[in-house]
């Protein structure tokens, strides 16, 4: 089992990491325990969590509807409303049990309720174990855009267990490992390497991996909570991806998270070619290898006026300008990259 030291809490990573889940719960005094998850996590994860910390078959337990579009101020107030009934105080402890969506929004609940309260992230996808609920990043959708609410909050543990992945389908493994090439491509040349040689999900979760992964994001994020510089750089893929993925979600078609990052990746990608921030070898050898694991996505005229809507929210851009986090060579970045929104439409049709 790793132990990796954050700013402010540590990150467990293995099998183990019960057994500090454990000693953790035993070494405080909360008077209530409150366990957040959505429905996939209540049937898959819940069992095993309560057969490993006993303590918490004490606990209350909020279940959330699963997916990106119950990430709402609407869903907040459910939570709200919940925790008030059920009698949480400042003592309390909140678990988040779950995915991005439920960490994200867990957090988010946690973090205002009573002006904040102590909560801990149980990541139980890959999505979530190597991004979602490692820095302190809480937050929800508004207006059709992704994490336009939310705060910096950092969650008093993070307790990430593999035994959680092996439930999961192919394509959630896949949604998760998207962020794990984006953290090789921007902070380390041989993690990528190493990324280019697997080929099926077992090594797609395989824990030293997901280990690597959490340590170079926490890393960046030690020098940088509130993502005022390179922090920015856990974006790439991000800006295209993200208004792709609201796009999607907008039009009520299917569409995971991972999946638009890796096409928002491919895509900026180019755009960091035709920059010449990267080489044309660089370029090839990456989007080669996302598009051996992810299915192309279909990009209407409808979607692609969507984006360009969307894209125009990007919390990085400034001054009415569209900034991109970009590769500098793969393993290093550039941030406040000024891109035209015509490159942007030209590499949505290139893709």
């Amino acid at each position: 089992m790793a132990t990796i030291k954050s700013t402010s809490y540590n990150i467990y990573v293995g099998e183990k990491s019960f057994d500090e889940l454990n000693k953790f719960i035993k070494k405080q005094s909360y008077s209530k325990y409150v366990i957040i998850c959505d429905e996939n996590s209540l049937t898959h994860c819940l069992p095993k969590l309560l057969f490993n910390c006993e303590v918490l078959n004490q606990a209350e337990i909020i279940e959330l509807e699963s997916g990106e579009e119950n990430k709402t101020l609407e869903t907040c107030t459910q939570v709200w409303g919940a925790l008030t009934d059920i009698g949480v105080d400042k003592k309390s402890l909140i678990i988040n049990l779950g995915g991005g969506v439920v960490s994200d929004l867990g957090g988010f609940v946690a973090s205002v309720f009573k002006r904040g309260i102590h909560f801990i992230n149980i990541p139980t996808t890959l999505l979530s174990m190597v991004d979602a609920s490692v820095g302190g990043k809480t937050g929800i959708d508004f207006s059709g855009i992704k994490n336009l609410i939310g705060t910096i909050t950092e969650p008093k543990a993070i307790f990430a267990n593999p035994v959680f992945l092996e439930t999961l389908p192919l394509r959630q493994i896949k949604n998760g490992y998207a962020e794990v090439i984006k953290i090789a491509l921007i902070s380390d040349a041989a993690f990528w390497l190493v990324l280019k040689k697997l080929k099926n999900s077992i090594q797609f979760r395989n824990e030293e991996i997901i280990t690597k992964a959490i340590e170079l994001k926490n890393v960046i994020v030690k020098k940088d909570l509130h993502e005022e510089n390179i922090r920015k750089s856990l974006n790439f893929g991000h800006s295209i991806g993200h208004a792709l993925e609201s796009a999607l979600i907008k039009q009520e078609k299917d569409i995971l998270h991972g999946e638009a990052v890796a096409a928002g990746t491919i895509m900026e990608t180019q755009i960091a070619y035709q920059q010449k921030r990267i080489t044309k070898k660089e370029c090839d050898e990456i989007c080669i290898y996302l598009h051996s694991i992810y299915p192309k996505i279909k990009i209407t005229k409808e979607t692609q006026a969507l984006m360009m809507e969307y894209i125009k929210h990007d919390k990085k851009n400034e001054g009415g300008a569209l900034c991109f986090a970009l590769p500098k060579s793969i393993g290093k970045y550039e941030l406040s990259c000024i891109v035209m929104p015509q490159d942007v439409k030209n590499v949505i049709e290139l893709y």
